[in-house]
Parts: structure tokens; C-alpha cells; sequence
């Protein structure tokens, strides 16, 4: 039987709020992210900043997301999903206050460090406890909300920093970057009271626990014994550690997350952390006018998951990323033949690529947590968090830097040659894994690129971990 309780179940009003709460932090890592982008102006005027440090700055919580991701998500697979879902957002809302009273640019260095380890922790912490919860069939469906509310996070970002910078100016940076405490405050209030995963509770051989947790939440009742499959994985993940991430189909499956996740953010922090100096160089206005035009991107880029969430249901994830990677490619491309356009049209053109992406948006959180077993996936989350978000930093370092020495052309024609990659991954590594239990992919052994028929797993497959043909 295994989760088909879990699988099966029907949407009900205790995913709903789960949903809520989990998105809690993509909300929140959006906001930050970006409104560190439109407060840059104001500390590098109040602290006589050069462009390197302003830079510095503005990658500073990417790298602290690295070391969050290392160290967080395995720690995650190790102590539960429910211990930490909490007490990361209570460091988010202590650096956000702290900042306010930040006096030189090494504190808010640090502060924004700090803030970047802390979200990054509470990715694989909400997407695992998350996907774990949601029925198979609606998985990609209501897994979108948490991207989709990433988008609104730095639209609102980008709007808060405008209205802030109308009434202050550019003085008015320290509440851009004590704003987010707010938000942490009210996602701190709603996760009270989450309910742990029951397949990580099975995981660690506390299934009466899950039992009774299933129980509570659905009001459905299953035995111990009908858990009882995922016994192998409990007793593999007591044999072995995260070294697993690094061998066989697990391997192959880590480097395309890592190769496709890095090259869709990179343009995408690129543009929501220096999107006002993007849109300025390219005659699109300046200061405050270019918030307003980046808060519209951001909104597009949400828009452009919509599509996006019913072409995962309906033809599949490996289909959907290809079509919108290789769609990307193309705003990109005429960015950068056409750098000086009229500005509705190169509005457009950043509009565009906005909404192909949303296909690899909703899957740079999606794949990670369905490709990988209960044991291994806040872990694989974390390592895919950290890898891309250092790729994400040294690219977003050199955005401002590449501005001035390369021009507008050459950097877009960069970001451009950075997604096709992505799309070669993709066409390369990309698996299907459409309606199908998480269970049943991680113990996948078949050709990656066509979905399974619904049946329960052979307990002990997964043991035998061999590569697959991605051709």
C-alpha cells in the first residue's frame, strides 16, 4: 500500500494551509532578494560605497545560501522537516531588524549573510515536508504556489521599495530592508502547529507515529504494516549518508538539477537584483520609474507559471521544461542584438522571457524533491540550493561589472548562451515524473523519459542503484 492514502487523498482544507504556510518562505526569499536590489542606491550613497562593495552586498545573502544549503539540508533529512520549519524564520526576522541599524557595509554584509543561510534552509525544510504531503496527481498543480509566490514576493518587494523611495527617498533604504520582519512575523504565526512529514517519520522507523499523524490530518486510517515499504530506504539511509547524492542514477539526477537550476537563476537574480540598473542602462528610465518596470517583470514571471502548471499535469515535465528553455533563449538573443530598442519594446522582450520560464521556475523545486527518496531529498534540495545559488552569486556579482566593461549586448548575449545550456541539459537528462509516487521514482530503474504505470514499488529496489540510459 505504502502512501497511497497520502497519494490518493483528495484536497482538503489541511493542504490548503499547508500550502499557505510553505509558501510562506518562498514569499519571503523573494522579497529579499530584490529589495536589497532597489535599496543599493541608498547605502551606496550613505555609506560612500564603490561599486564592488555595492556588488558585494547584493551577492551576500546568495553565498550565505550556499553554506545554509550545505549544512541545512542534510540536517534536515536527519532531524525532520518540523524542528527547523520554525526556527530558521526567527533568524530571518532578528538580521532584518538588526539591519535597520546597520553603520558600515561589512554589518549588512554579515546580516545579509546570515539571512541568505536562513533561507536557504527553509527550502528543503518547506518543498520536502510539502511535496511529501500532496497528492501525486495534483503534486505540480499545487507545488506551483510556492513559485508563483516567490514572483509576488519580489514584485512586492519592488513595489514597497518604490512607494518607500516616494515618500523617503533614497534615506528610506534601512525600512526597505527591516520591511521583510513583517512577513517573517506573520509565516512564524502560521506554522504553528504543522504536523511532521509522515514519510520521513517512517523513514527513521517511527511509523505508529505516522500512523496517528496521517490519522489527524486526513482522517484516514492506515497500519504500520502497510508502511511497511519503505523499510529498505529506512535501513539505507542508517547505512549510508549523503555520499549517496554522488553515485549511480542519483548521480546523474543531481548534476542535471544543479546544471539546469543554475542556468535558469542566473539571469533571472541577475535581473531582480540589478533589474532598475538593467532597465536604466537601457534607456529604460532611472531610479525610482525603473522599480515600477521591474515589479511588472516580476508579476509576468507569475504569470507565466499559470501556463506553465497546466502543461506539467497535462504533457509532462520533460516536454515542458525543453519547449521553455528553448523559448527563453530567444528574448534574450534579440536583447542583445537590439539593446537600444524603443522601451515598450524591450519591456517586451524581458516580459517574454518572463513568461516562458515559468515551466523550469515551478521545476527548479519541483524535480529536486520528486527525483530523490524520503532519506535524500532535503539533502538534494539543499546541495542544489547551494551549488546554483553560488553559481547565481558569481554571476549576479558580474552583472554590474559586465555592464560597465562588456555593455548591455554582451551581457545579454551571455545570459542567452547560460539558458541554452540549460536547454541542453535538458533535452539530454530531463526525466518524466508525472503521476507518479515519489516512492516509485526513486526507485526508478526504467527509461527516464517516458511515465510508469501506477503500481507500488519493489521494496529493495532502490538498493541497487544503477545508471540509466538519458539518451
Amino acid at each position: 500500500m505504502s502512501f497511497t492514502v497520502v497519494d490518493d487523498a483528495p484536497v482538503r482544507g489541511f493542504h490548503r494551509k499547508l500550502i499557505v504556510s510553505c509558501s510562506g518562505g518562498p514569499l519571503l526569499d523573494g522579497y529579499l532578494l530584490a529589495i536589497v536590489g532597489i535599496a543599493l542606491p541608498g547605502m551606496g550613497s550613505e555609506m560612500n560605497l564603490d561599486t564592488g562593495t555595492v556588488a558585494l552586498i547584493g551577492v551576500a545573502a546568495l553565498v550565505g545560501m550556499f553554506f545554509g544549503g550545505m549544512i541545512f539540508g542534510p540536517l534536515t533529512d536527519k532531524i525532520g522537516r518540523k524542528p527547523m520549519y520554525t526556527l530558521d524564520l526567527l533568524a530571518l526576522i532578528v538580521c532584518s531588524v538588526l539591519s535597520v541599524f546597520a553603520t558600515s557595509a561589512w554589518q549588512l554584509i554579515i546580516l545579509r549573510f546570515i539571512l541568505g543561510a536562513a533561507i536557504a534552509a527553509d527550502y528543503p525544510i518547506a518543498t520536502s515536508l510539502l511535496t511529501e504531503w500532496l497528492p501525486r496527481k495534483r503534486r505540480a498543480l499545487l507545488f506551483s504556489a510556492l513559485i508563483i509566490v516567490w514572483y509576488l514576493g519580489t514584485s512586492l518587494a519592488y513595489l514597497v521599495g518604490f512607494a518607500i523611495n516616494e515618500v523617503l527617498g533614497d534615506g528610506g533604504w534601512r525600512w526597505m530592508i527591516a520591511s521583510s520582519a513583517i512577513l517573517a512575523v506573520v509565516i512564524f504565526l502560521l506554522r504553528i502547529g504543522t504536523p511532521e512529514s509522515p514519510r520521513w517519520l517512517v523513514s527513521v522507523g517511527r511509523s505508529e507515529e505516522a500512523c496517528r499523524v496521517i490519522k489527524q490530518t486526513l482522517d484516514a486510517t492506515v497500519t504500520t504494516k502497510e508502511l511497511s515499504v519503505l523499510e529498505p530506504e529506512r535501513q539505507s539511509s542508517m547505512r549510508e549518508s549523503i555520499g549517496q547524492l554522488f553515485r549511480g542514477i542519483y548521480l546523474r539526477r543531481m548534476v542535471f538539477v544543479v546544471v539546469f537550476f543554475t542556468c535558469a537563476i542566473i539571469p533571472l537574480f541577475a535581473l531582480l537584483t540589478f533589474g532598475p540598473q538593467l532597465l536604466g542602462a537601457m534607456g529604460m528610465g532611472t531610479g525610482n520609474a525603473a522599480n515600477l518596470g521591474t515589479a511588472l517583470i516580476n508579476l509576468v514571471f507569475a504569470l507565466g507559471c499559470l501556463p506553465a502548471m497546466w502543461l506539467l499535469e497535462r504533457v509532462g515535465r520533460r516536454k515542458t521544461i525543453i519547449w521553455s528553455f528553448g523559448l527563453m533563449v530567444l528574448p534574450l538573443l534579440a536583447l542583445g542584438v537590439w539593446s537600444h530598442a524603443p522601451a515598450p519594446l524591450i519591456l517586451s522582450f524581458f516580459c517574454l522571457y518572463a513568461l516562458f520560464s515559468g515551466g523550469p521556475g515551478i521545476l527548479e523545486w519541483g524535480y529536486p524533491n520528486e527525483l530523490f527518496p524520503t532519506h535524500l531529498r532535503a539533502a538534494a534540495v539543499g546541495v542544489a540550493i547551494a551549488v546554483t545559488r553560488a553559481g547565481a552569486a558569481i554571476g549576479t556579482f558580474l552583472v554590474p561589472i559586465g555592464l560597465i566593461s562588456l555593455g548591455v549586448s554582451t551581457t545579454m548575449f551571455i545570459g542567452a548562451g547560460i539558458t541554452l545550456l540549460g536547454f541542453l541539459a535538458c533535452v539530454a537528462w530531463a526525466e518524466e515524473t508525472r503521476n507518479r509516487s515519489l516512492e516509485e521514482i526513486g526507485q526508478s530503474k526504467q527509461n527516464p523519459h517516458t511515465p510508469r504505470s501506477n503500481h507500488n514499488p519493489v521494496p529493495g529496489a532502490e538498493d541497487e542503484m544503477v545508471d540509466i540510459d538519458v539518451r
